[in-house]
């Protein structure tokens, strides 16, 4: 039900909602806004190769903390996202998808390359009409070379 109509939502809305918030979580981390993905996922729990992180602060801070960021502000990164399947009960007012994800890197003294590749599991919850994340988990299954992307992976160096 549309919480201001009391109507059935249409389907397609809420794909393209969904759809559009992954492409944001993208757009964020590939521009080095992780104050943009605090909020983005500020009712979400996050997982990836660390202990979940919940809030808007610890993922901002997790970020932060995470991703190497160069003169321009950015990672150098794109994220692509694509094998994207979405699950909606319109009724309960949930979401689940799961995608692809290949992480491309270029740099100066590194050609394109990707770097990463794995999947996102996402949950969602529509709150006052809006979708929201309220899980992402990334499981990234194949690595290259991440020393220039991750501070982790830099200091092993």
């Amino acid at each position: 039900m549309s919480t201001s109509t009391g109507m059935p939502a249409d389907p397609r809305t809420s794909y393209r909602a969904i759809e559009n918030l992954l492409a944001r979580y993208a757009e964020l981390v590939d521009d080095g806004d992780f104050a943009g993905l605090g909020f983005l996922l500020a009712d979400a729990t996050f997982t990836g190769s660390g202990e979940p992180v919940s809030g808007r602060e610890a993922i901002e801070k997790m970020f932060q903390n995470t991703l190497i960021v160069y003169a321009d502000g950015t990672p150098r990164t794109q994220h692509v996202i694509t094998n994207i399947a979405i699950e909606i009960d319109e009724e309960a007012s949930t979401a689940v998808s799961r995608s692809y994800v290949t992480v491309l890197q270029a740099l100066p003294d590194l050609p394109l390359q990707p770097i990463a590749g794995g999947r996102y599991h996402d949950r969602f919850k529509r709150r006052d009409g809006q979708w929201r994340f309220v899980e992402r988990t990334v499981h990234i299954n194949l690595v290259g070379d991440v020393s220039r992307h991750l501070r982790q992976a830099s200091a092993q160096r």
